[in-house]
């Protein structure tokens, strides 16, 4: 089976250094952290960190703690995976600073901690993110673009508070200041809940108040649902490469939109960080960031590069990038079946 990757292999390097190793031997317990459930990108996340502790053969037990939280939550579930003695924790943050307190206990108790696609501030910790704020400049630059310079946009966030969602503003700013022309119409957040995030875009098109142009935060094919079942008129919509939503801008008609990579296996690229750290061989620096790549259906690179990441064998929410090079071991059965050593 073929497998499609990101295109962004680049990894850019934060100027952090990092700090001792961590010497030992395998057999490792691994602890995972997550407060989102029933988002397809979360869950292809999750799965990536099973199928790279399977893959890896050094985790003896993954320890999951995912379920819909806040980051009150979420420090809950960090301080009883302390208690159970993990050598690491992966999580992936549901705010930048309120988790500093766990953090830093797990640090003091010589547990690697590896926050993944979004930033903690607790000193000691590695961060292994997609680059949000590039993500969000790509996606929306070409928006604008594509609406001529101006005109109304619907900008579509992730969840308020999140350290993605605030990088992804910054993009998404940045790009709205080069185009003064532009203006959002109206701003909401998703909560990267598909539901819901179907169900604003149809009250917003109910209001009939026109707009030019959507930026969605990653909850994209639902958003494509939503004009198609309400008959209004397509509009460009930008969206991540979500295996349903790269479909939709291969197979809709009259359909002008662009997918900026986002993947989700970014969980497991922490995972493969974690064991690397403990292991003896930190990397060189504290963050790592993956580069996201745009894929737009308004070009013959574009069409080919759509027509070549298709894969029906993954759930229309998940990401078609399922694994980061020079990270990931996986193989694509393995993401799919979502096991963890001993699962």
């Amino acid at each position: 089976m073929k497998r499609f990757l990101t295109g962004a292999a680049a990894l850019a390097l934060s100027v952090t250094m990092a700090p001792a190793a961590f010497a030992q031997d395998g057999g490792y317990t691994i602890g995972v952290s997550n407060t989102v459930q029933g988002n397809g990108w979360r869950e292809e996340m999750i799965c990536a960190m099973r199928a790279q502790a399977l893959s890896s053969g050094e985790v003896d037990r993954l320890i999951v703690a995912h379920r819909n939280t806040d980051a009150a939550g979420q420090l809950e579930d960090l301080r009883n995976l302390i208690e159970a003695g993990v050598d690491a924790i992966v999580l992936n943050p549901a705010n930048p600073d309120a988790l500093n307190s766990a953090i830093e206990d797990a640090i003091a108790a010589d547990i690697v901690v590896v926050a993944v696609d979004q930033g903690v501030t607790a000193e000691g910790a590695y961060v292994v993110s997609n680059n949000q704020e590039e993500y969000a400049y790509l996606g929306a630059s070409w928006l604008f673009e594509q609406m001529g310079g101006e005109g109304s946009v619907v900008y579509m966030r992730g969840a308020a508070g999140t350290s993605a969602d605030n990088d992804r503003d910054a993009g998404f700013r940045r790009a709205l200041e080069e185009n003064p022309g532009v203006e959002v119409v109206h701003e909401v957040f998703t909560g990267w809940q598909q539901d819901q995030g179907k169900q604003q875009m149809f009250d917003f098109i109910a209001t009939g108040i026109p707009f030019d142009g959507v930026w969605t935060s990653g909850i994209d094919n639902v958003i494509v649902d939503a004009f198609l079942e309400s008959g209004a008129p397509l509009v460009p919509i930008v969206g991540a490469d979500n295996a349903g939503f790269v479909a939709m801008l291969q197979d809709v008609e009259g359909l002008e939109g662009a997918a900026v990579t986002n993947p989700g296996s970014i969980g497991g690229a922490g995972v493969a960080v974690a064991l690397n750290i403990l292991n003896g061989n930190p990397p060189e620096e504290t963050t790592v960031l993956v580069d996201p790549v745009l894929w737009q259906n308004t070009t013959d690179e574009g069409r080919e590069q759509i027509a070549n990441a298709q894969n029906p064998n993954l759930d229309p929410e998940w990401p078609v990038s399922v694994e980061i090079p020079g990270y990931t071991t996986y193989s694509m059965d393995e993401i799919i079946a979502c096991e963890g050593p001993g699962e």
